[in-house]
């Protein structure tokens, strides 16, 4: 891995690449390298490099593991990449190059299909990449497919590029936007415009195949997966104890590998021995595995926090968490001179790890949707985690093939009664791991490591919420976002959860739907709606629609754009819970836009969902019903614990959705945590038959809490 940035069409492009490249510096120390599109100077040390006059520059910092080929690469164009292309010389073969590396490669390879052709020379590639090629007053930046490798622009004064924001604000920019992995991106210096290119995901291929002959094909797949990642340098592997990281530990002996597994855990007499360790050690004893410990003392903890939320620029308490451990397990690696990390990140989206696709009613389209947006999730932190110790990092489980065949694998080689990740625990299985290892439940990494405990206990001690304690070490906002807001109880507590993990949410968006049985949206009151945004505080942006199935999402389109455009939105909050129909169309209208998706309260428990809404302190009403067993008894009613337990009896009775999502009913939230005021309405119940009906709002007013 290495730092990439560019800054075109300001005074002084070289002082701020010269200021961004520093910021990131740690990306790459072997060597730095600045360009203005005819010549290019490199040194070992950035202050020694004498400036470029201009108003472009490109620039990078090298962390040499294939070769030692200092960059921007010159050519027809100029290249600045951050690449680890694993068919490099089997495409230097082919096309006859006579390159030196993978980046000297992928300049070739782009000059030779021409910058009309970037899909198909992209579809060539395997491996994980960001670059910038510059060409006349053309420049290209792109990533690859599922965002391994981090790539930010900004359309601030000018056009810039980076791999991390905190580059490109070091640079004086504020405007900041993550490249969708999916999109590659031109910037027409000439006429100041940019056009983004929409490249193809992976699609669900489900195919009937035996479990014997599945499990040996996985094998043989993640073998090449893993092979084709060892480093010519010395490397490591985190390690849990669990089945991914343990399936890739045993991976790497078959084939010979000399390594050194990393495990990270907070250490305090409060907090007791984690259980992670236990197992890592158990496993390391029983297979001969080098294992290296890193200890952090409870009173360290605070202080690794705020070095980490500055560092990933999240104060997101599961993102934080999952750092925490990384960060210490690299810190030691960097020590021993580790230039590369194996991981196992990604086998839980891949194969159904985590405990909410029990709740799943397609599999493999809810692995395909986690796998677009593990980019945000997990992938940025990781990286700038692995790079700020100098260290790359290395993911079999995100390997295209491995991908393609996880998502043509049938879901109940996925999950069954047996448990979840059938397919990876039997591989594991069949390369000596001991049953009660292979099939051990899943602990996520904050846990596992005793690092959330840690984070409670010191949230506790300043009298405050691990959300509030965490946020009071950021700098700024997460991120801009966009609430689609329907005015319910799963808008209202997902944009709650957002904003107390310090997200910004710019706006409301809200679809006014002619058709009461719109398959996308509820059916709110506008003048509702207009007074809900008032006691939030936050403005409404308001699209119509005649409700027409399928059109309607072309509508929904259009008015997140205008929100986006408006406010700069870097995303879209949904509140879905359990519809695949409403996410699906949700994420593909971001992908086409080039935006984030956030559904906080996907798979959520029914019962969880409402009981949490209470706890909160969130008022809210039954405003149509649609489902026999509700009654014109309900419409209107406040919600309290014991209406809850009506609605959870009539689900284990009826196989009802006790939280609405089946379109059971609908609800209007009258007050809510982010509330400046209350809403007091005067409605009319309006029945249609015995079982479907709603309130017919006639007044409505903020009133003082």
């Amino acid at each position: 891995m290495c730092g990439i940035t560019g800054f075109f069409g300001f005074e002084d492009s070289f002082e701020r690449a010269k200021k961004a490249i520093f910021e990131i510096r740690e990306r790459g120390t072997d060597c730095f390298g600045f360009s203005d599109g005819k010549r290019a100077l490199v040194g070992r040390r950035i202050e020694k490099i004498p400036p470029l006059k201009g108003r472009d520059c490109i620039a990078h910092c090298l962390h040499s593991i294939v070769g030692f080929v200092p960059q921007p690469l010159k050519g027809k164009g100029v290249l600045a990449a951050n690449c680890e292309i694993y068919n490099w010389k089997e495409l230097d073969e082919k096309y006859k190059f006579g390159a030196g590396n993978d980046a000297e490669v992928l300049l070739k390879l782009i000059e030779k299909k021409g910058a009309h052709r970037i899909i198909e020379a992209l579809e060539e590639l395997d491996g994980a990449f960001a670059f910038a090629y510059w060409l006349g007053n053309k420049v290209l930046i792109a990533r690859d497919l599922l965002g391994v490798k981090p790539l930010n622009y900004s359309l601030d004064c000018g056009f810039a590029f980076a791999s991390e924001q905190k580059a490109l604000r070091a640079g004086g920019l504020e405007k900041i936007t993550d490249l969708n992995p999916r999109q590659v991106l031109e910037y027409d210096l000439k006429a100041g415009k940019i056009k983004k290119i929409q490249r193809k995901f992976f699609e669900v291929r489900e195919k009937e195949t035996e479990e014997g002959e599945a499990v040996h094909k996985f094998s043989g797949i993640f073998q090449a997966a893993v092979e084709k990642r060892i480093p010519e340098k010395k490397f490591g592997l985190l390690f849990s104890g669990g089945v991914d990281s343990s399936l890739v530990a045993l991976m790497l002996k078959k084939l010979g590998c000399d390594f050194t597994c990393y495990f990270a855990y907070a250490k305090g007499a409060e907090l007791g021995k984690p259980r992670d360790l236990e197992f890592a050690e158990k496993i390391a004893r029983a297979h001969g595995l080098k294992l290296e410990v890193a200890a952090l003392e409870f009173e360290k903890v605070e202080e690794y926090a705020k070095k980490i939320v500055s560092l990933i620029e999240s104060s997101d308490p599961v993102k934080t968490g999952v750092a925490l451990p990384f960060f210490a397990a690299c810190e030691k690696a960097r020590k021993d001179g580790v230039k590369a990390m194996f991981s196992g990140l990604g086998s839980d989206e891949l194969f159904a790890g985590y405990k909410r696709f029990e709740r799943s009613n397609n599999i493999n389209l809810d692995c395909r949707n986690l796998l677009l947006q593990v980019y945000e999730n997990d992938l940025y932190r990781d990286d700038v985690v692995a790079m700020h110790n100098n260290i790359e990092l290395r993911l079999p489980f995100l390997d295209t093939a491995v991908v393609e065949f996880g998502l043509a694998l049938k879901k109940e080689l996925k999950i069954n009664k047996g448990g979840n990740k059938l397919i990876v625990r039997k591989a594991a299985e069949g390369l000596g791991l001991e049953k009660e290892f292979a099939f051990r439940g899943k602990t996520a990494a904050q846990y596992g490591s005793n690092f959330d405990k840690a984070l409670e206990k010191l949230a506790k001690l300043r009298g405050k919420r691990k959300t509030v304690f965490l946020n009071s070490f950021a700098g700024k906002k997460n991120l801009k976002l966009g609430m689609l807001f329907s005015g319910g109880k799963d808008s209202c507590l997902a944009l709650w959860l957002m904003k107390q993990q310090n997200y910004e949410i710019s706006c409301l968006v809200s679809m006014l739907a002619e058709n009461p049985d719109s398959y996308m949206f509820h059916r709110p009151d506008e003048k509702v709606l207009k007074l809900q945004a008032e006691a939030a505080g936050i403005p409404l942006v308001a699209g119509r629609t005649p409700g027409e199935k399928e059109k309607e999402l072309a509508d929904l389109k259009k008015t997140i754009a205008k929100a986006q455009k408006k406010f700069g939105l870097d995303g879209i909050v949904s509140g879905a819970v359990c519809s695949n129909y409403q996410k699906e169309r949700i994420q593909g209208i971001a992908e086409e836009l080039g935006l984030k998706v956030f559904s906080p309260l996907w798979h959520w428990k029914q019962d969880v969902l409402l009981k949490t809404l209470l706890n909160e302190k969130f008022g809210f009403v039954v405003c149509r019903i649609a489902a026999q067993g509700l009654d014109e008894k309900i419409l209107g009613k406040k919600i309290t614990l014991k209406e809850v337990g009506f609605l959870v009896d009539l689900e284990q009775k009826t196989g009802f959705n006790s939280a609405g999502e089946g379109g059971e009913f609908e609800s209007l939230v009258l007050d809510a945590p982010f509330f400046k005021k209350r809403l007091v309405v005067e409605a009319v119940k309006k029945m249609r038959n015995e079982f479907l009906g709603e309130l017919e709002i006639k007044k409505a007013a903020l009133k003082e809490k």
